[in-house]
C-alpha cells in the first residue's frame, strides 16, 4: 500500500491548506504518482471541496487520486450516533482506493473548531493511525508569543505520542514575521531531534478576493475588466459627497455605494482613471439602482469591475466584511504566496528523504515545469523584465516574486508601471522598478556602449539616446553584471529583443551563432527541437554549432541528449545537396563531441519509432530514441513544433535562446503570464552556469 502523510492540526486556526499545498508540491518533484485525500470535508458536499479542486488543478491530479471523504455534518451525525468506527472504515476504504492508483498519499486532516477541539483532534489520530500515515502536526502561532508558541509545540508533540502516532515534522505556522527567527530559537529539540519548521503569517491569503466576494454574495456584474483576482484590502462605504469620499479611499478598498449616489460613483471611477490617486478592487451599487444611462456609459471604462445587489447598503456592507479569503478556491497570486513561503522556510528534501520514496520514472509537462521553479529559486539569479508596464509581465513579476523563484527588476516609468499595477490589482512591493531615463545608471552604460561601438561610429551622445530603449538598457544591465539575465519581447519583435544581445553580449567562444530550442512537453517526457525560431537557413557548420548547442541546453535542463540531425532521407538511403549537408554537419558534429550520440541524416519517424529504427537503422543508440531533434532549417522546424503542439496535445515552452555569453532570451508577442513564468525560470536557471569572460 501507498505511504501515507496525514497533515493534522494542533490548535485552531493551524492553515492546514498552506502546509498541505506545499507538502505536496514538494512531493510532486519526488514521486511519480501522489494523491490527496481529505476524510471530511467542510464542503455542503464531496464533489464541492474546494482544496481538492486546488490539488487536481496544480498537480494534474484524477477524480480517483484526490477526492474528499463525507461531509463534516455526516461526521458529526455519526459521532453523536456513537458510530466512530464508521467514520474509520468509510476513510479507510477510500484512503486505500486511491492509494491503489499512488505511491504516496497526502491527508488533510480537520481544522479544529471550538468546542469540538478536542473530539476533532481524537479522530484525526486514530484516523492517521488507522491509514498507516506519518503525522505532519500544525500549531497555529497567531495570537501567541514566541515562548507560547514553543510552548505549543510541546504540548502538540506530547499529544501525539500519546496518541502513539508517528511523528513526520512539526511545523509553527502563521507566526508574525517579525518574530520568526525568535520562535525558532525557542522551540526546544523533541526526542527525535527533527527541526520543527516555522512559516510566517501571510496577510494576502487572509484577504478575500472580488472572485471571492462575488461568489459568496451571489452579486451580478455591471461592467468593468475581468482577469487574474483582485484582493480586497478593506471597504469603504460613501457616505460621504464625492470629493470628501475621495480622502478616505485607499487602494484596493472595495467600494460599496446606492446605485443612485452619481457623486460618488464619479469620484471613484474618475480616482481610478488618474495617476497618483487610489484604484479601487471593485464597486458594488446597492439597492437595486443602477446611476443614469450617461454614468453607466462612463462605468464602462472602468479599470475595476463594478457589481449591483438589491440589498440595501448596510447588509451588503455586512455580508461582505464576513467573507474571507481562502488559500483553497486557487486564485494565483495565494498559491504562489503560499509557496513562496513553504520553499523560503520548509526544507522539502529533508522532510520527505527519511520516506525513502521511489524515484519517479516519467516527466510530465506539469513535473517539468514545477522543476524549472524549483531550480530557479535553488540559486536565485536576478532578471530584468525591460517591458515593465505590460499588464502581463506585471502579473508574472507578482507571482514570480510571491513564490520566491529570482530577484526581479522591471524597466520603464514608475510611475506608469504602479499605475498600471494599481488598475491590474497586482502588487509590486519588493519588486524595483527602473526608468531608464532618469536613472543614474544611464551615463554609465552609455559609455560603455559608446566604447564597444566606437569601431561603428557610436559616441556617447547617441548612446544616450540608444539607452533610452529598454531592450538596450536591460541587455546593459546583463553585460555589466547588474543581472543575471534578461526576458523580453511580450510587446516587441524577436530582432528587438535579440539585437542588442547581438550587438555588445556577443557569443560564446565556442558558438558561431545564436539559435534556439522549444522544450517539447509530452505526456511522458521531454523532447528539445531546434532550431524553430530563429535561423531561416542556417549551412552545415551552422546546423553543427545548433546540434552542440542544443544537446548543451538539452544537458542543463535534466533532458538526457541524443541527437537526431534530420532530413528527408535516413543514413545512405538518399543524395542530394540538402542531404549532403546534414551527413556533414554530423560529422562535424562528431568531431566536436566524440561522447555525444548523434545520428545523420536520419528521417523523423525513425528517430522516434523503435519498430521503424530497426528496419531504418539497426543498432544505432539515436534512431528510435531521440530527445534533441535538429531541424535542417527554420521553416521545416517552425511548422514541425506546431504541429506536434496542436496535434498531440504538447507543450511548447520556448523560444530558449542558446548561444549567448549571459542568457536573454525572448517571448511571443502572444504569450501569456504562465509563459512568462517559465521563461523567466529558465533564463535564471541559465543564468546559474558558467559565463564566458566579457569580450569587446
Amino acid at each position: 500500500m501507498a505511504r501515507g502523510i496525514y497533515v493534522s492540526a494542533m490548535t485552531q486556526g493551524a492553515g492546514l491548506n498552506l502546509v498541505s499545498l506545499g507538502l505536496a508540491d514538494s512531493l510532486y518533484k519526488r514521486a511519480d504518482r501522489i494523491g490527496f485525500f481529505r476524510p471530511i470535508t467542510p464542503a455542503s458536499s464531496p464533489a464541492e471541496d474546494s482544496m481538492v479542486a486546488l490539488m487536481r488543478s496544480s498537480f494534474g491530479l484524477t477524480e480517483a487520486t484526490a477526492r474528499a471523504g463525507m461531509t463534516a455534518r455526516d461526521a458529526r451525525a455519526l459521532l453523536i450516533a456513537g458510530e466512530r468506527d464508521e467514520i474509520d472504515a468509510r476513510s479507510v476504504a477510500l484512503f486505500g482506493e486511491i492509494a491503489r492508483e499512488c505511491d504516496i498519499v497526502l491527508v488533510e486532516g480537520t481544522n479544529l473548531s471550538g468546542q469540538d477541539a478536542a473530539v476533532e483532534f481524537d479522530l484525526n489520530s486514530r484516523l492517521a493511525n488507522n491509514l498507516g500515515c506519518h503525522v505532519v502536526g500544525v500549531v497555529s502561532g497567531r495570537g501567541r508569543t514566541i515562548d507560547e508558541a514553543a510552548d505549543a509545540v510541546d504540548v502538540a508533540r506530547r499529544s501525539l505520542q500519546a496518541e502513539n502516532v508517528s511523528i513526520l515534522a512539526m511545523l509553527v505556522n502563521r507566526v508574525e514575521p517579525p518574530d520568526v527567527d525568535a520562535v525558532m530559537a525557542a522551540i526546544r529539540p523533541g526526542s527525535t531531534r527533527r527541526p520543527v519548521y516555522v512559516i510566517p503569517e501571510i496577510p494576502s491569503l487572509g484577504l478575500p478576493s472580488v472572485v471571492e466576494m462575488q461568489k459568496t454574495l451571489g452579486l451580478a456584474p455591471v461592467t468593468g475588466p475581468e482577469g487574474p483576482a483582485r484582493d480586497i484590502s478593506g471597504v469603504k462605504v460613501a457616505s460621504m459627497e464625492g470629493g470628501n469620499f475621495l480622502s478616505v479611499l485607499d487602494d484596493g478598498n472595495l467600494v460599496i455605494v446606492s446605485g443612485d449616489r452619481s457623486d460618488a460613483i464619479l469620484a471613484a471611477t474618475a480616482s481610478a482613471m488618474t495617476p497618483q490617486f487610489p484604484v479601487p478592487s471593485a464597486m458594488i451599487l446597492t439597492n437595486g439602482l443602477t446611476p443614469n444611462p450617461l454614468v453607466t456609459r462612463l462605468l464602462t471604462h472602468a479599470a475595476f469591475p463594478v457589481f449591483v445587489t438589491a440589498a440595501d447598503t448596510f447588509t451588503t456592507t455586512r455580508a461582505v466584511v464576513q467573507v474571507q479569503g481562502e488559500l483553497s478556491t486557487g486564485q494565483p497570486r495565494k498559491v504562489a504566496a503560499a509557496l513562496g513561503a513553504w520553499h523560503r522556510r520548509v526544507d522539502g528534501s529533508e522532510l520527505l528523504a527519511r520516506l525513502d520514496l521511489p524515484r519517479p520514472e516519467k516527466m510530465t509537462p506539469l513535473r517539468f515545469l514545477h522543476g524549472l521553479i524549483e531550480r530557479a529559486r535553488s540559486q536565485r539569479r536576478h532578471i530584468v523584465l525591460p517591458e515593465g508596464t505590460d499588464p502581463r509581465i506585471l502579473h508574472a513579476a507578482e507571482i514570480l516574486h510571491r513564490r520566491d523563484v529570482c530577484d526581479l527588476t522591471l524597466l520603464g516609468s514608475e510611475a506608469e508601471a504602479r499605475d498600471v499595477a494599481a488598475r491590474e490589482g497586482v502588487d509590486l512591493s519588493g519588486i524595483t522598478v527602473i526608468d531608464p531615463a532618469t536613472s543614474e545608471l544611464r551615463e554609465r552604460f552609455a559609455e560603455e556602449y559608446a566604447r564597444l561601438r566606437a569601431h561603428k561610429g557610436v559616441d556617447v551622445a547617441r548612446a544616450r539616446e540608444v539607452m533610452l530603449d529598454g531592450s538596450y538598457f536591460g541587455t546593459m544591465m546583463v553585460q555589466l553584471g547588474e543581472v543575471d539575465g534578461m526576458v523580453s519581447g511580450a510587446a516587441h519583435t524577436t530582432a528587438n529583443t535579440i539585437r542588442p544581445a547581438l550587438e555588445f553580449v556577443k557569443t560564446r567562444p565556442d558558438v558561431r551563432i545564436v539559435s534556439s530550442v522549444f522544450f517539447m512537453l509530452l505526456a511522458d517526457r521531454v523532447l528539445v527541437y531546434g532550431d524553430c525560431a530563429v535561423n531561416p537557413e542556417p549551412d552545415e557548420e551552422q546546423l553543427a554549432d545548433i546540434a552542440l548547442a542544443s544537446a548543451q541546453t538539452a544537458e542543463q535542463f535534466g533532458v538526457d541528449p541524443k541527437v537526431a540531425m534530420l532530413s528527408y532521407s535516413t543514413g545512405g538511403s538518399g543524395a542530394g545537396g540538402a542531404v549532403d549537408a546534414v551527413r556533414r554537419a554530423t560529422e562535424l558534429v562528431r568531431s566536436a563531441r566524440p561522447d555525444l550520440a548523434v545520428e545523420g541524416p536520419i528521417q523523423y519517424d525513425a528517430a522516434v519509432n523503435a519498430s521503424v529504427a530497426a528496419s531504418k537503422l539497426p543498432g544505432s543508440t539515436v534512431a528510435g530514441q531521440a530527445t534533441v531533434f535538429v531541424f535542417p532549417d527554420l521553416n521545416t522546424g517552425n511548422n514541425t513544433y506546431k504541429a506536434v503542439q496542436q496535434s498531440s496535445g504538447a507543450v511548447a515552452v520556448g523560444p530558449v535562446l542558446q548561444g549567448l555569453r549571459k542568457p536573454v532570451n525572448d517571448l511571443s508577442r502572444g504569450c501569456t503570464v504562465e509563459d512568462i513564468v517559465n521563461t523567466v525560470a529558465i533564463t535564471a536557471i541559465q543564468g546559474q552556469g558558467d559565463t564566458a569572460p566579457a569580450t569587446d
